[in-house]
């Protein structure tokens, strides 16, 4: 693991946030010389990208891919991981109406599962969509169903998508659809089938993943920026940030700590920062923060005594007979995520809203769920649970209804308008965004204090995870790119 060194004297910079944001401007800060303080309200670094542990069972939220195109991105990983980092083979599919469909579609597995009658169908929805297409496109389902045709809309978009969001798909947005599943559509799935040329941007073959789990890395990450003479304080919570005549800003803890500093990174909901700043904002940009909207989530880590259950790393449940939206095998990702290679850990992921039935489930309860459902799919046997625990994770997801577009224009106006403070990661940006885009916008906030004068706001997310981007150039202008 590479060691970073540090001037004795530096600015004080504060940042808000031990996740992947956090972490990546505090570490690209050491590299340049200062020593930042870094404040997290948990007791684990990683935010939704950390690993929970119950037994000697590593657990992963969400499933994290380490997979980019952004060069120095690659680089930070490479550099902090070294021989921890292992290359994993990808593979997953999608259960729908009790098959297991391949994903990436294959072209003759996709035939086969859904019979001639279903394929003619799609084909004859996916044409009539190319001849008379949604003449808008505002939202998830008008995006999908033109490039999709409304027949596979129904069949692998809806169910899953509205699991997701708790939302109907006419009340998403589609930008997040634009995002994530861009270039993606039949005439590529099928070329892509049965040619094999293996250029969909938005699907992959192999990626690389620490070996145990990813909270590893932003766990060597903080180790690193603590060797470095930076610091990085747990279960500390910023309530307040003060502005006295827009001079140098303040900060304000849960225990009454009060810090001035030189500059200020953000990776905290907007909905909670907008609140937290004095003076207060101005009335509209409060009611465009309480706009914003957050899906929550939680995940019941099976531990199942059967040592192989299923090949894949994980699968998306397309199917509302079940609550569970996705299910992952943290052993496929990695043989170390387990203690013990005769028994197997299973994620059954749910999405939910603070305060509603499934987040409020006793913990006994949801474990007896996850193995009925687990057993109802065909996965396992009920029987064979001999133990299981609880993750909840709140905010996990941003939102993308109908009104956080325009909500977010309001307050990312009146950050820009904020001396001294920028905002990155998904919740500081309020973008489903993937590790990798997190970071980007991290190190290009840091690239900002160093002199450049980058607008980050127009980092577009999906091109910053597929496409190459380099960040150490220093622009003396203002820089609008949506890399």
């Amino acid at each position: 693991m590479e060691t970073l060194t540090t001037h004795t004297e530096s600015p004080r910079i504060i940042i808000i946030g031990g996740g992947p944001a956090g972490l990546t401007a505090a570490y690209q800060l050491i590299q340049s010389g200062y020593t930042p303080i870094v404040f997290e309200q948990s007791d684990k670094v990683g935010g939704i990208s950390r690993t929970e542990y119950y037994q000697g069972y590593r657990l992963d939220i969400g499933g994290h891919r380490f997979y980019t195109k952004v060069r120095e991105v690659e680089d930070m990983w490479h550099n902090v991981m070294e021989e921890d980092f292992e290359q994993v083979d990808r593979l997953s599919r999608i259960y729908y109406k009790g098959k297991y469909f391949k994903y990436p579609l294959e072209f003759m597995d996709a035939l086969k599962q859904v019979g001639v009658v279903e394929s003619v169908l799609i084909l004859l929805s996916y044409i009539q969509a190319q001849i008379m297409p949604s003449p808008v496109e505002d939202t998830f389902e008008q995006w999908v169903s033109n490039r999709f045709g409304k027949h596979l809309f129904n069949m692998f978009f809806k169910a899953y998508t509205e699991k997701v969001w708790g939302i109907p798909t006419d009340k998403i947005r589609a930008d997040w659809a634009a995002q994530r599943i861009k270039d993606l559509s039949i005439k590529t799935i099928i070329l892509n089938a049965i040619r094999n040329t293996g250029k969909i941007k938005t699907l992959i073959n192999q990626f690389h993943y620490p070996r145990l789990g990813p909270g590893m890395m932003w766990e060597k990450v903080r180790d690193l920026i603590i060797d470095a003479g930076g610091e990085v304080r747990m279960n500390t919570r910023i309530d307040r940030i003060i502005y006295d005549d827009n001079s140098v800003p303040k900060i304000i803890t849960d225990t009454g700590e009060e810090i001035f500093a030189e500059q200020i990174i953000s990776t905290m909901p907007l909905r909670k920062l907008i609140h937290s700043i004095e003076p207060k904002p101005p009335q509209h940009v409060l009611d465009a923060s309480n706009q914003l909207k957050y899906r929550d989530f939680l995940i019941v880590g099976l531990i199942i005594n059967q040592e192989h259950l299923f090949p894949d790393n994980w699968i998306y449940i397309h199917s509302p007979d079940v609550q569970v939206g996705r299910i992952q095998n943290f052993k496929n990702w990695s043989d170390d995520m387990v203690p013990d290679l005769n028994k197997s850990c299973i994620g059954m992921e749910y999405f939910c809203n603070i305060g509603d039935d499934l987040w409020n489930m006793a913990d006994d309860d949801l474990i007896r769920l996850a193995g009925q459902e687990l057993e109802k799919l065909g996965l396992a046997n009920a029987v064979d649970v001999e133990d299981g625990f609880i993750v909840r994770q709140p905010k996990a997801y941003p939102v993308y209804d109908e009104f956080y577009r325009e909500a977010l224009d309001v307050i990312s106006d009146y950050i820009r308008g904020l001396d001294k403070l920028q905002t990155v990661g998904r919740n500081g940006m309020h973008r489903y965004n993937n590790q990798d885009h997190s970071m980007l916008t991290a190190m290009l906030a840091v690239q900002n204090i160093l002199g450049a004068n980058y607008d980050l706001w127009t980092v577009n997310t999906e091109r910053s995870y597929y496409e190459e981007f380099v960040v150490h150039d220093k622009p003396k202008e203002k820089q609008t790119t949506s890399a």
